[in-house]
This record gives C-alpha cells, sequence and structure tokens, in this order.
C-alpha cells in the first residue's frame, strides 16, 4: 500500500504481461536476473539483489511527502514501511542508472497532473527529434495502452506499464520494462510517468533528471500546493502556452511559486500543439543527451588505459 494516498498494488502489468509472474529483472542492454537469487554481473561477482551500485553520478531523490497517511497505522509503523519501500526502490533505482551510464542512454522522467499534455508533447518532441536521436519510451497508466500506442505512432519503440490500482511508477517496473525495450546505446529515454502530483515525486526510477510539466490551464499555484514535486524536478515546462490570451494564468507567478520552492529549478515555455518554445526544449535535451554520451566515452577510455 502507498502510505502517501492508500493506494493497493493491484496487479502490474507490462505490455499487458502480469509482471507479478516475471521472475527476472531485465536491464537496459538486455541482460537479465532472477529476483530473489544471487546473480552475476560482468564483474563476475555474485551478489543478491536488491542492491545499490556504486556510481560516480549516482542520485538519491528521496522526497516523501511531509503528510503520508494510511488508515489503521500508526505513525511509527507508518514511517518504517514508507522507510523499507523507498530504500528497495532506491536500491533499484540505482542498478537501473549505473545500466543507463554504461549505454550512455540519457533518461528522463516526466511527471505531472493528468491532463497537462503529456502525451501530446512527447509525440511532438519524438516528431522533432526524428533524424537527430533515437528515442524510446516507457508509459504508465493505471489502466489502458492508448497513450503507448499514440507513442507508437509516431515510429518510437514504447513499453506501456499499467499500475493497477499504483498511482506512481516505481524503479522495479521500470528495471523491467528497459530490457523489453532492448535500448541502444547513446539513446534517450523517456518515462511518462501516472499523472500525479504526489507520489511520483518519492520515487527516483534512475532517471537523470524529474521533467514536471504545468499546464497552463490549471493554475500558477500548483507549485506551492504540491512543493515536494517542483522540489524533485530540475526542469519545468509550461505547457499550453497558447492558451494564455484566453486564461487569467500569471506566468510570472507560476514561475515565481515554483522558485519558492526549488530556487534552482529551470523553466521553459512551450506549446506542443503550434510548436512555441519546442526549440529550448529539444536543446535542453540535447544538452544532456550529450553529457550521457560523454560520460559513457570517458569510462570507456578509463577502462582502456
Amino acid at each position: 500500500m502507498c502510505t502517501t494516498c492508500g493506494c493497493g498494488d493491484g496487479e502490474v502489468k507490462i505490455d499487458g504481461v502480469d509482471a507479478h509472474h516475471e521472475h527476472e529483472h531485465v536491464h537496459a542492454d538486455g541482460t537479465r536476473h532472477s529476483h530473489g537469487h544471487d546473480h552475476e554481473h560482468e564483474s563476475g561477482v555474485a551478489q543478491a539483489h536488491p542492491h545499490a551500485h556504486t556510481h560516480a553520478h549516482a542520485h538519491q531523490h528521496s522526497y516523501a511527502p511531509a503528510h503520508s497517511h494510511a488508515p489503521g497505522l500508526g505513525n511509527k509503523r507508518m514511517v518504517q514501511i514508507e522507510q523499507d519501500i523507498l530504500s528497495k526502490n532506491n536500491a533499484y533505482a540505482a542498478e537501473n542508472r549505473q545500466r543507463l551510464a554504461e549505454r550512455g542512454i540519457f533518461t528522463l522522467n516526466l511527471v505531472s497532473s493528468p491532463g497537462s499534455g503529456k502525451t501530446t508533447l512527447l509525440c511532438k518532441t519524438i516528431e522533432m527529434l526524428k533524424g537527430r536521436q533515437r528515442v524510446a519510451v516507457i508509459e504508465g497508466d493505471q489502466q489502458t495502452s492508448q497513450d503507448a500506442e499514440r507513442i507508437r505512432a509516431t515510429g518510437a519503440p514504447a513499453i506501456q506499464i499499467n499500475t493497477g490500482k499504483g498511482c506512481h511508477l516505481d524503479a522495479h517496473m521500470v528495471g523491467h520494462a528497459m530490457g523489453k525495450l532492448e535500448l541502444p546505446a547513446d539513446s534517450l529515454l523517456m518515462i511518462e510517468n501516472v499523472g500525479n502530483l504526489v507520489c511520483p515525486a518519492a520515487f527516483d526510477l534512475g532517471e537523470a533528471h524529474k521533467v514536471v510539466i504545468l499546464s497552463v490551464t490549471e493554475g500558477e499555484d500548483k507549485p506551492i500546493k504540491y512543493p515536494d514535486m517542483f522540489r524533485a524536478a530540475t526542469l519545468m515546462l509550461m505547457n499550453k502556452c497558447d492558451l494564455l490570451p484566453y486564461l487569467s494564468f500569471s506566468v510570472p507567478r507560476a514561475i515565481e511559486f515554483a522558485r519558492r520552492v526549488n530556487p534552482g529549478i529551470e523553466v521553459i515555455e512551450v506549446s506542443a500543439t503550434t510548436g512555441a518554445g519546442m526549440d529550448a526544449w529539444l536543446e535542453w535535451i540535447a544538452r544532456g543527451a550529450a553529457g550521457a554520451r560523454g560520460e559513457r566515452q570517458e569510462a570507456v577510455e578509463s577502462l582502456g588505459s
């Protein structure tokens, strides 16, 4: 159970297959290991799972919501459960991050409330990156595969994760999905999380950055209403800006609220419909992807020296 909102585990399905019936964890490069058993890595060292790998650029995004609540649980027990869940998740996330780094894969976790335009923005991004950057997508929703089908229609490979009653993706689910995608080196992986501005803030998936999408149709005070999410994000994409002439939304106030909770957050104003601001978004991606490729190359050269 999620101690933040009380959602149940449900039946997690990856491309329609019940993930609980799979007994392997699959990585970015397609390698696999069985859960609950010792397994060997390229180094030949057997280790029990879950565990975290040491990596120079590893991140631990443990933004536990401050007001978690689960009926029938005392505060002490609830905190212990939450710590256990996040600890296990962070171990999987560290493993995902290392595998992605080894292949120079730049990974973004797209988060927002429902209806912000994430999927439309993602489709537009993929279309504009054709011929410039290989892209794959992990799509998260509680039910249906409609968004994954929209992504596949652009020509990009996509894996659908249905979380059942769950309100967020976790690193274990993403580890399975990465292996199914068989991601090529130096590619871009976009993870579209379940629409929710609460729980996804606490769960590191192994991504380089969380990118929060705020639609101008929502309200400029979202960052201070849901501070954990905006604090966890590196970049805020202010989407649907083509609708600003018809709304009372204040862009300066939205940016001020976001930087009140996260002074370092970057902001790009975009419209996936008209394409406004998309070049700046693609340039931001290109810088991150170049950095991931550079780190992989440095690691290869250091091993060869």
